[in-house]
């Protein structure tokens, strides 16, 4: 895996160095483009994007305060929600119809603010549901060994080999249900890989981590681009977006308000007061501390109190850790 540390830019980064930072600007090779697309619950319109490029082999981070639409835009874009109106299309194809297990076959995956793993399944039973067209699940096939025991053995195989570099292959065995919270943020990561994905779409990927695994966490995620994929990220630590993002795209009231290198949308004044709020005075609580700083525990949250335009979806996924997961937030036993 790629040093956590490194500062080395990513291809994404190097194509994006003579965007100008504005909304809806084009990108240089953009695999997500957006148009149009809008979701209204009764009289609250959670998402209303006019237009909006992602970069290929970048890493963009989409922040904005509570309510701004994120989780419902994911939602959107990866088949587990429909816009009143809108189109977008994935690596030329268009997805505006297709259900979520069809976009994942596209290699569009996502993960979720609260963690998915099946708790009755081991780690490695998890990984290997994540595989897709497997012969062995079709009634007919399955009946018939030498038809999928091959295919089987590949899959294991690729699990296996995500596991060792989520260094959770001493865990195959464990129950999801004995996972910590952050062991499985990670084991979710894993599997989302296991579709062989194009692009990765991660909701806040280190909320409720303990600090002893964010920074795992965000090595992996700082790796993805070397193995030939794009991150689109969720995330309200600002000292992770301005660590790990090549391009900060800003979401208030369902709008795109701002876009561009994170350094430029951290004194973007429209994107300040979005957070905290016009006549703010000070604007300490959006400046990044130092990582070092967040490691110990000093991090600045940038969260502001619901707007009036909070989506349905946000409601119900904005709390960090699932409150009935007794695992949560206990990182300690690995999977560094």
């Amino acid at each position: 895996m790629a040093d956590p540390t490194s500062s080395t830019p990513t291809a994404g980064a190097l194509a994006l160095a003579d965007v100008p930072a504005e909304p809806g600007v084009a990108k240089p090779d953009p695999i997500l483009v957006v148009d149009h697309v809008m979701r209204s619950f009764g009289g609250l319109t959670a998402v209303d994007v006019d237009h909006l490029e992602l970069q290929r082999g970048a890493i963009t981070s989409l922040i904005g305060p509570n309510g701004a639409g994120k989780t419902t835009f994911f939602n959107l874009m990866t088949g587990f929600d429909r816009p009143n109106t809108g189109s977008w299309s994935f690596d030329g194809h268009d997805l505006a119809s297709l259900a979520a297990h069809k976009v994942a076959r596209h290699g569009m995956v996502r993960t979720f603010q609260l963690t998915k793993a099946l708790t009755r399944l081991s780690v490695m039973e998890n990984m290997k549901l994540g595989a897709t067209e497997q012969r062995g699940e079709r009634m007919l096939s399955s009946l018939f060994g030498p038809l999928w025991r091959e295919q089987e053995r590949e899959i294991e195989a690729r699990a296996e080999e995500l596991l060792v570099r989520f260094k959770m292959d001493h865990m195959r065995n464990e129950l999801g249900g004995e996972l910590s919270g952050g062991q499985r943020k990670l084991l979710e990561m894993a599997r989302a890989l296991m579709v062989q994905p194009s692009m990765v779409m991660l909701d806040e990927p280190m909320a409720g981590v303990n600090p002893a695994l964010t920074q795992s966490l965000l090595g992996h995620v700082k790796d993805l681009p070397s193995h030939g994929m794009t991150v689109l990220f969720v995330e309200h630590d600002m000292d992770v977006v301005m660590d790990i993002s090549d391009w900060v795209v800003v979401m208030a009231q369902g709008k795109i308000i701002a876009e561009g290198p994170p350094e430029a949308v951290a004194a973007n004044e429209e994107v300040i007061d979005a957070y905290i709020g016009k006549g703010h005075g000070d604007e300490s609580r959006f400046t990044p501390t130092p990582r070092a700083q967040a490691v110990a525990g000093d991090t600045i949250v940038a969260e502001a109190p619901p707007s009036a335009d909070e989506g349905r979806e946000d409601l119900k996924l904005d709390a960090d850790t699932d409150p009935a997961d007794p695992a949560a937030g206990d990182d300690t036993r690995g999977g560094a």
